[in-house]
């Protein structure tokens, strides 16, 4: 299956921004506080290139070994903004502090620890967010906080991580469960917001980002308090398969 092209892209794409901004003013909110994070995930460099003419600037990949070679091959494109949105192996975690301007998916303190050290060598400061579950979904990684009684103590411990010296850390993100109905998914993103005022009330820090609402869902993450979505099946159409 080919890449689509740049006017199906950019079709797709202002149909997306005109969604986005009735579910923002619906929620009261400025559809301008809201970034669209373009996940290219086993899509080719043509069709980040492609994105890049209809005016994305923000690019997320699941997959270090992946985002690499577009990287590689797309820096002629200035401006592009790279976001690791998948889970962070250990052993990988030097490789995503110096491919990535951000990582979605801090989603235990360990990989926090090794990302700050990475970005240290590195001689500059991360920003990242970090990934719970707060939907209770065994396949998903992420603090694990459907219980809000476990609140408290991930408080705590994100408070110690909000100290490491060189990562900046912006904010929260979650993966809402593939459901038939886009609207059973509203609990979960109002959940994440939810945790992000108790640790506002818990914490001295804003937690100004919420990353959470994928292609199926993103109006009701808009509606829920999402500044950002990762969208990649409704922008460029369906994943070429293998």
């Amino acid at each position: 299956m080919p890449s689509a092209s740049e006017d199906e892209i950019r079709v797709r794409l202002e149909g997306v921004r005109e969604r986005i901004r009735a579910a923002a003013e619906r929620a009261g909110r400025d559809p301008d506080g809201i970034q669209i994070v373009a996940v290219t995930k086993s899509l080719p460099s043509e069709a980040v290139r492609a994105g890049y003419a209809v005016g994305l600037r923000i690019i997320g990949e699941n997959r270090i070994e992946e985002a690499e070679p577009k990287q590689t091959a797309l820096l002629d494109l200035p401006g592009l903004d790279w976001h690791m949105v998948g889970h962070v192996q250990s052993r990988k975690a030097r490789r995503a502090a110096e491919a990535f301007s951000m990582v979605h998916s801090v989603d235990r303190i360990k990989i926090a620890e090794l990302l700050d050290r990475e970005a240290g060598s590195g001689g500059r400061i991360l920003p990242v967010l970090l990934e719970c579950n707060v939907s209770g979904e065994s396949s998903k990684w992420g603090w694990p906080l459907a219980d809000r009684f476990a609140w408290p103590q991930a408080a705590a411990e994100f408070a110690e991580i909000a100290k490491l010296r060189n990562l900046n850390v912006l904010g929260l993100m979650t993966m809402a469960p593939r459901v038939q109905h886009p609207e059973s998914t509203r609990p979960v993103f109002r959940k994440l917001r939810e945790l992000r005022e108790f640790l506002r009330s818990e914490t001295s820090r804003d937690w100004p980002e919420l990353s959470m609402g994928m292609s199926d869902d993103y109006e009701m993450a808009v509606e829920e308090g999402a500044t950002m979505l990762r969208l990649g099946r409704v922008i460029f159409g369906p994943r070429q398969q293998a």
